[in-house]
């Protein structure tokens, strides 16, 4: 899959938060809707950063 840049905004006017969009594309990819929630991880793999996120299935 290709990658998609996109940019941070603050989440709120007194937080330290930030957000950006998610792209269409992986939403889709994912079967993902408005509400579902999602687990964030960081790695570190060969001196690169990386984001894994999860998806969290509700039984």
């Amino acid at each position: 899959m290709k990658g998609y840049n996109t940019k941070l905004t603050k989440a709120g006017r007194e937080g330290l938060s930030l957000r950006t969009t998610f792209p269409a594309a992986i939403k889709n990819q994912l079967g993902l809707n408005e509400g579902d929630e999602l687990n964030w991880e960081l790695d570190k793999i060969n001196d690169e950063w990386v984001i894994i996120v999860k998806p969290i299935k509700n039984k």
